[in-house]
């Protein structure tokens, strides 16, 4: 190197010896000692702002989400077993009826007079086989025309049965106890037997039919409780319970069905109406929850942060249950511990922070 080079670096050197001087004779000057390099870094690095939460105690339900149509379970096609015309219609749409109840009646004048017919037949050879009882019992009538008209009454009583039958057939009765359905019929109109002119549906007892998986069957067991909701009641939680699951995969869809009763005391749901199932499969009492936003994956661990005395401490968690946003710590967190709920993306062990004021966690189960 030259001598014009060094002489060069040494001013430079001499330079900045001189500001650095003169800087601290000011810091002097003025009653402030000049800072050290630490306390210039300190000064550099604020504080984070985060957001904390503690923990609370409360029950906490593994569920599982399925939607699917809620059905009657007692819905009764009312099938007319004669024919003839209408001449009485007693019901409409939206009446409740009772089981047995007429619902309406055709015209049964000719079957009403063959039954009559049937029965003075009847009733003249239950006269005559009374008189021969006491011919037979002195000798006067043989065994065997004793026995005829014994056969000859026994016949038309059977056949009395039938056309009383098919005369209390033209009355048309509810099969089953609900609401009228549908009506499907009108005064005056002819209809055969066979024909349906009534509907009942049971909306006291209400059932739906949910597909699960085979790889989630293990988790479910009869008794299981659901909460549903529907469309057409957004802001209304409703109960049902799991009755049975089939023991039997369907080939359809590789699922198995299990049947759950709703819980509709009140008549505000209805067959058809679409419904989501939040199906409660594993429940802990006394649970230690936090959010499960504060919750980290970091190098293979579960993770959360903490504050303590300003300052970010990392702690590895076991977790269990999780349900609507919330999580069960199993280990690692006590009811005691703020957690950094919110800003612990950006946190390492020993951060320093400014922590808001804890926020409570709305209690579920």
């Amino acid at each position: 190197m030259n001598s014009v080079a060094v002489n060069s670096m040494n001013n430079r050197k001499n330079g900045t010896a001189i500001l650095a001087a003169s800087l601290a004779v000011v810091v002097s000057g003025c009653g402030i000692d000049a800072p050290t390099g630490a306390e210039m870094d300190a000064t550099i690095v604020a504080p984070m702002p985060v957001e904390i939460v503690l923990p609370v105690r409360a029950e906490i339900s593994a569920t599982y989400h399925t939607t699917t149509t809620i059905v009657a379970d007692a819905d009764a096609s009312v099938s007319s077993r004669a024919a003839g015309e209408v001449v009485e219609i007693l019901v409409e749409e939206g009446d409740q009826v009772v089981q047995g109840q007429v619902l309406a009646r055709l015209d049964g004048d000719r079957l009403r007079l063959e039954m009559d017919q049937v029965q003075a037949n009847l009733q003249k050879t239950q006269r005559e086989f009374e008189r021969s009882i006491r011919l037979h019992e002195r000798g006067l009538v043989s065994s065997a025309a004793f026995e005829a008209l014994r056969f000859d009454m026994d016949a038309l009583q059977a056949s009395y049965e039938l056309k009383k039958l098919d005369y209390d057939y033209t009355t048309i009765r509810a099969p089953i106890s609900g609401v009228i359905s549908a009506r499907n019929v009108k005064l005056g109109q002819h209809i055969s037997s066979g024909d349906t002119p009534f509907r009942i549906t049971d909306t006291s007892n209400l059932i739906a039919y949910l597909k699960i998986p085979q790889s989630e069957l293990v988790k479910f067991a009869a008794g299981n409780q659901a909460e549903i909701h529907v469309d057409a009641m957004p802001d209304r939680v409703f109960t049902a319970q799991i009755a049975r699951i089939s023991p039997t995969v369907d080939s359809r869809n590789g699922t198995f069905r299990a049947t759950a009763y709703l819980n509709n005391d009140a008549g505000l749901l209805a067959p058809g109406m679409f419904g989501r199932f939040t199906i409660a499969y594993e429940k802990h009492g006394d649970a230690l929850i936090i959010p499960a936003a504060a919750v980290l994956e970091e190098d293979n661990e579960t993770v959360v942060y903490i504050v303590d005395n300003g300052a970010a401490v990392r702690r590895a968690i076991d977790v269990g249950i999780e349900e609507n946003g919330l999580i069960e710590v199993l280990s690692g967190v006590q009811e005691t511990d703020q957690i950094v709920m919110k800003g612990q993306g950006s946190l390492r062990e020993g951060s320093k922070v400014l922590a808001s004021i804890p926020t409570s966690l709305p209690i579920i189960g």
